[in-house]
């Protein structure tokens, strides 16, 4: 009996060692599996790092012509703030001009003339243009 015994004992070790031995098998599979999938992971990695570094350089030169572009607007809003300060003091100038020739024009001896003639304005205005310009030495203001 001792003989049955021992050898039941040696085919369960058998059998273990058989699923054992399939099981490492199965697992260096695994393993195999899973160091090629390592070695694309990394290359993704690498890639995944390359087309951050671009991205980084695009930003920073799109950040770059961001700021001449401001700078630039603001230089023509400026000079735009200028220009339309000029204006209005031309505008109001014009404005006063024209209520002296208005004035001068209506200081005719017709009171009841609501208008006035359009070519006694313009034969003021061309009055007073010469009277300026011979004032500022020939230049036109």
């Amino acid at each position: 009996m001792s003989y049955h015994f021992g050898f039941l004992v040696e085919t369960m070790v058998s059998i273990l060692l058989l699923l054992t031995i399939l099981y490492c098998v199965r697992l260096n599979n695994q393993i195999r599996l899973l160091k090629a999938d390592e070695q694309s992971l990394r290359a993704t990695i690498a890639e995944l790092i390359t087309a951050t570094e671009i991205a980084e350089r695009a930003i920073g030169g799109l950040k770059s012509t961001m700021r001449e572009g401001e700078q630039v607007l603001g230089q023509k809003l400026d000079r735009a703030e200028n220009l339309a300060a000029d204006i209005e003091q031309k505008l109001a100038a014009g404005d006063d001009l024209l209520k002296r020739l208005i004035k001068i024009v209506g200081v005719s001896k017709d009171k009841t003339a609501v208008a006035p003639d359009a070519r006694l304005v313009a034969a003021a205005a061309e009055a007073f243009a010469k009277r300026t310009e011979s004032r500022l030495g020939g230049l036109a203001a």
